[in-house]
């Protein structure tokens, strides 16, 4: 008889080493393009971070720092750094979790607060260490020209001169009472605009722009830090929707002569200083110094030239939506070839814009006058490179299909892209920076992600990580039964294509009749039906007899602004009945089981999940499950919400209409609840005024709360336990004894 085939438990589903194969992460070029480095968890404890590199010349791959070596004991975080990794979205990672290139051979790793500097020759890495204190030393760098290695502490910004080992503050120091810090990201900026730094170093070292942000004028949110032995009160200085943003000023130093002077961004017709926001901060090889600005309505983002010694400015161009600008981290600097159509000035920049409806590259010089690179209906992901020997733009995008993110090339005086990665998968990408190669990380639906160093034209060099699903692979036990989604469309009510994955269980019987779970996030730049290798916990609903539906609806990412923009002062709404399509569809499916559908999501998935039941026909759901989800947008931030939603001020009917609680008397679907008690992003109070709502009308309902954890469930043991009790509670509604 053959072989059973291995039961897949939720132990093992979380334990080490991770099923999905080792995946390095952090990658990044040596600057002489010598070396790739990444971060690798350890075999047994997969959420401990150690740092390796690969040798292009050899193809060899070695470690270069044990995280347990340099500090064998975990340090208590402070809180910024707890709330900084909670806004990178690794608040679980332990080790090394961060580290920045400086020179061919040196490299800053902060660890525990402390800083390292390692400096890599023939033999083994030598480790300096920089600082050593009882403070924790944030946002840590090395300047562009190697001399410095810059951070924030206490709120300062600090840097160290490599070749004396001195240290010098170089800005003014934070005045805590008075809410007032420099040198960091304020908490919109980390979370909502991806902004993880206050800190900006010209390309030559000579200069450094830095923020001072006043947050006096942000709301303090008294949010209780429940743990289990204790309550701590946390007075979070939030700015939910409709109230006063922090005042962020901008300041350029000079190092060699310390003189500072400010950088007046802000625009006269805009408003209050609280109602602008210092998006972006780049500088040009010319040493002008560029900021990216956004009004309140985040309807218009501006351009600003700065130019020393004075720092006067220059417009360089401008961008307006009639519903919202999307940011992007697009700034690519370059001086195009004599030969080149667009060399009336000497410095261009490449960027992306959405002028046109879908995100494409545009060539912008130093005026702010633009001309477009790519176009069509698909969407550029990232500008990567720029090959001055044939005037290429290498970027990432979804030119052949919006499921997969491929690698492509394409003149910079405009023409249909070439594909350069393998099709049928999904790829990362980090570039050389000559240009000339890449890491590249791919998978697919039937292959965990494999890493490999390739060439520009997309032949492989050498496996830095191969991950091959053979024998000796963690998920070599339980391939036999693996399940691969299948893909397709459905049509919008505005005709729009909406693409679903659907994903069977091992042996699937069309005979038969199947539960489901529609696994629901549905909210602004995500996007969760794609062609790659997925969470090995969607192949534990698929063994334990569950077929597991995705679809995207409207709203989501990489489909262009007409597919975003339907939910414009209205959310909850135009998504919500998408995924009543998705389940229309599904009902209609003969192998499925029509009264035994349920759906669950986290975060904004949370929220569809309460508004999807809440607003869908009586039976429509066996059950749903809301992890962390906002019940009211009134709660919630004030860069996230008001782009979509504006303020409540200005449109009080649509946050009404957007929020759980019009609908509450609709309940009928057993619900559970889910949320930790410590979460600084959907703060507890949404499921707590929703608990309270559920209660006074009489409502039943579940919960499970976790004490000290934050918007993500963090921890090997808390996530075991977050599983079984999502599985106890869909088994319980949707298996049949």
């Amino acid at each position: 008889m053959p072989e059973s085939p291995t039961v897949l438990t939720i132990e093992r589903l979380y334990g080490s080493p991770s099923l999905s194969g080792p995946a390095p992460r952090g990658v990044k070029f040596s600057p002489d393009g010598q070396r790739v480095t990444f971060l690798k968890g350890r075999p047994d404890e997969q959420d401990r971070f150690d740092l390796w590199q690969f040798d292009v010349k050899t193809g060899l791959q070695s470690s270069l720092i044990d995280s347990q070596l340099l500090q064998p004991v975990e340090a208590e975080l402070s809180e910024m750094e707890k709330a900084t990794r909670e806004r990178k979205r690794i608040a679980g990672a332990k080790g090394i979790v961060d580290y920045d290139w400086g020179t061919a051979d040196t490299l800053l790793v902060p660890m525990g607060g402390d800083l390292f500097l390692v400096t890599l020759g023939e033999g083994a890495p030598q480790v300096r260490q920089l600082t050593e204190n009882d403070a924790f030393e944030t946002d840590a760098k090395i300047s562009p020209g190697g001399r410095y290695a810059s951070f924030v502490r206490d709120g300062a910004l600090y840097a160290i001169d490599l070749p004396s080992g001195e240290e010098t503050r170089l800005s003014p120091a934070a005045e805590p009472d008075k809410a007032i810090s420099y040198g960091v990201a304020e908490f919109v900026a980390q979370e909502e605009m991806h902004r993880f730094t206050g800190y900006w170093w010209s390309l030559d070292d000579r200069c450094v722009a830095y923020t001072r942000v006043d947050e006096s004028t942000v709301d303090i949110i008294p949010r209780f830090d429940i743990e289990a032995d204790k309550v701590s009160v946390i007075e979070q200085r939030y700015p939910r929707a409709g109230r006063p943003n922090a005042v962020v000023d901008l300041f350029v130093r000079d190092m060699a002569t310390g003189e500072t002077v400010e950088i007046n961004w802000r625009r006269d017709d805009w408003g209050p200083a609280t109602d602008q926001y210092l998006a972006r901060v780049n500088w040009l090889p010319d040493a002008d110094l560029v900021v990216q600005s956004v009004d309140r309505d985040q309807i218009s983002l501006s351009r600003t030239r700065f130019t020393g010694p004075d720092w006067s400015p220059a417009p360089m161009g401008a961008e307006t939506q009639p519903c919202w600008i999307n940011l992007n981290a697009d700034w690519l600097p370059f001086a195009p070839e004599p030969r080149s159509t667009h060399s009336t000035q000497p410095v261009h920049v490449l960027t992306t814009t959405e002028a046109r409806g879908y995100r494409h590259i545009a060539c912008m010089n130093r005026l702010g006058e633009i001309h477009a690179v790519t176009e069509g209906n698909w969407a550029v992901d990232r500008v990567l490179a720029f090959r001055k020997d044939d005037d290429a733009v290498i970027f990432a995008g979804h030119a052949d299909t919006p499921l997969e993110r491929h690698l492509y090339s394409v003149p910079l005086h405009g023409g249909a892209p070439s594909r350069i990665t393998e099709p049928g998968k999904t790829w990362a990408i980090t570039m050389a920076p000559d240009g000339q190669s890449f890491v590249g990380a791919s998978s697919s639906p039937g292959q965990p992600p494999q890493v490999g160093l390739y060439k520009v034209d997309g032949s492989l060099i050498a496996w830095i990580e191969e991950n091959a699903l053979d024998e000796n692979h963690p998920y070599a036990p339980f391939l036999a039964n693996h399940s691969e989604p299948e893909f397709g469309t459905l049509k919008a009510e505005d005709g729009q294509d909406l693409y679903y994955s659907i994903l069977k269980p091992p042996g699937f019987d069309p005979a038969k009749k199947y539960p489901v779970i529609v696994e629901v996030y549905g909210g602004p730049h995500v996007q969760t039906v794609v062609n790659e290798w997925a969470r090995v916990s969607d192949q534990f609903y698929a063994r334990e007899g569950y077929i597991l539906f995705r679809l995207d609806n409207r709203g989501s990412a990489n489909r262009g602004k007409k597919f975003e923009d339907v939910i414009y002062r209205r959310t909850g709404g135009p998504e919500v009945r998408d995924q009543l399509a998705g389940v229309d569809w599904l009902k209609a499916q003969p192998f499925v089981d029509a009264s035994r559908i349920a759906i669950q999501g986290w975060s904004y998935g949370g929220y569809m999940t309460l508004m999807t039941v809440l607003q869908a026909p009586e039976g429509t759901f066996a059950a749903a499950a809301a992890g962390a989800p906002v019940t009211d947008w009134q709660l919630y931030d004030t860069f996230y919400t008001e782009r979509y939603m504006d303020t409540p001020e200005d449109n009080p009917h649509g946050y009404e209409a957007s929020s759980v609680f019009p609908y509450v008397d609709n309940l009928t679907t057993p619900l559970l609840l889910m949320h930790g008690m410590a979460d600084d992003n959907v703060t507890f109070d949404n499921t707590t005024r929703l608990m309270a709502a559920l209660q006074e009308k009489g409502k039943p309902f579940e919960l499970m709360t976790y004490p000290g954890q934050r918007h993500g469930i963090r921890g090997e043991p808390l996530q075991v336990h977050l599983m079984k009790t999502r599985m106890a509670f869909l088994n319980r509604y949707l298996k049949r004894t």
